[in-house]
């Protein structure tokens, strides 16, 4: 039999080709099966990846991959900047100070985190700031008393930029002595969003107003440090260390955020695992099905076999079956599964408005949206395995198929 032929008969078996029938019904379910799975994977790895996304490009934007700080308040930190800034792998290196205080505004009163920036260091207050705009970062740049709160703090304050708060910062109690509380009047030039947790706490400031309310006389907390490589902070910041005077030490975002980084890789490994799994459940059906289809089609067997079709050109009508009900699937899940990739953050935003209700809220979770970054390595990767899957599921019933005799077939339809 030539391979024209054998093509042509699978196709008749898998397809229906203006009629209905049992073979055709069975591989139309093996394919829906396959499309679904293959569907529901990519867009659940999708969205794992995008959370993995966020975490490093949006998240460790705004969270210092290294922190350098001191036994004592750092009072001249350009020395030690420059040391570090000489690392091949340092980026940016930026002086800090926080604080922690509490925002009164009229009988409202929230905590909050204070973070002192460099306003002189364009860099910094670009990339902290970015989501704030042009305008509003040359604004809180020329005001002395600028103020910029993560808009979940602004929400539970009930305020809005142009309002004047007031600033508590409990008293320090350095060198035995327990100072009085600073009470500063500031002015909210800006509301921050990010998307992450950093709304629920941040209160930005000049670094200059962050170190005196902090009773640090003009120096600073440490500094941050950004590198080229985020996943060599523990062995970069050694060596920056081993670079400095003693006093020093340092911390890095693993310290910090490791865990929940770690938590998305596990999340995403397992659901990668669980789904896989029912993609090879759908395989598995695929072998069921074409096992009904060749009790199915005996006599057609049968006959072909004593027109002159070797037993090998039996088995592979039923891998080429397999082969197309895989390729189907395949193509149509992988379709369906970016379709629905980029439609999940719509739905959900849809969602989140028609039920009045935040699905993810960074007092929980490390964004408040459902991030999608649609990988075409992932399509590709599950595309292989499904198909390969199910040219293997196609294996058994083709042997099954080559192996029956036509003169018992034959003599059994009599």
């Amino acid at each position: 039999m030539r391979r024209k032929e054998r093509l042509r008969m699978a196709l008749r078996y898998t397809f229906a080709m203006g009629r209905g029938n049992l073979s055709t019904f069975l591989s139309s379910l093996s394919m829906l099966g396959l499309v679904l799975a293959i569907g529901l994977l990519i867009v659940v790895l999708s969205v794992m990846n995008g959370f993995d996304k966020e975490m490093r490009e949006r998240i460790l934007s705004l969270v210092p991959h290294i922190t350098i700080y001191s036994h004592l308040p750092i009072a001249q930190w350009r020395e030690p900047a420059a040391v570090i800034g000489a690392h091949p792998a340092v980026l940016e290196i930026a002086p800090f100070t926080h604080f922690d205080s509490l925002l009164l505004r009229g009988g409202d009163i929230e905590t909050a985190r204070g973070i002192g920036l460099d306003v002189e260091d364009a860099a910094v207050t670009g990339r902290m700031l970015s989501a704030i705009g042009e305008e509003a970062i040359a604004e809180f740049r020329e005001r002395e008393d600028a103020l910029v709160l993560g808009v979940g703090l602004a929400g539970k304050l009930g305020v809005v930029p142009g309002d004047q708060l007031t600033l508590i910062v409990p008293g320090n109690g350095r060198e035995d002595t327990l100072s009085a509380a600073h009470f500063e009047t500031v002015r909210l030039t800006a509301v921050l969003d990010t998307g992450t947790e950093l709304d629920q706490a941040a209160a930005l400031v000049h670094l200059q107003l962050a170190s005196r309310i902090a009773g640090l006389d003009g120096a600073v907390s440490g500094l941050r440090v950004t590198t080229n490589d985020i996943f060599a902070v523990q062995r970069i910041a050694w060596e920056l260390i081993q670079q400095l005077e003693p006093g020093y030490y340092s911390t890095n975002w693993m310290m910090t955020h490791g865990n929940l980084y770690a938590a998305i890789q596990l999340s995403r490994d397992l659901v990668s695992i669980l789904l896989f799994s029912i993609i090879a459940v759908a395989a598995f059906n695929v072998v069921s099905s074409l096992v009904l289809v060749v009790f199915d089609k005996r006599g057609n067997i049968a006959i072909l076999r004593t027109l002159g079709a070797s037993p090998g050109d039996i088995a592979w009508i039923f891998i080429l079956q397999g082969g197309m009900i895989g390729l189907v699937g395949v193509v149509l899940g992988a379709v369906l599964g970016a379709l629905g990739s980029l439609a999940v953050p719509g739905l959900v935003a849809g969602l989140e408005q028609l039920l009045d209700m935040r699905f993810l809220n960074t007092d929980v979770y490390p964004v408040s949206f459902l991030p999608v970054d649609l990988r075409l390595n992932d399509i590709l990767a599950v595309a292989s395995v499904a198909f390969l899957m199910c040219l293997l599921a196609a294996i058994y019933p083709a042997r099954r198929a080559a192996a029956l005799a036509p003169a018992m077939i034959l003599n059994q339809d009599r």
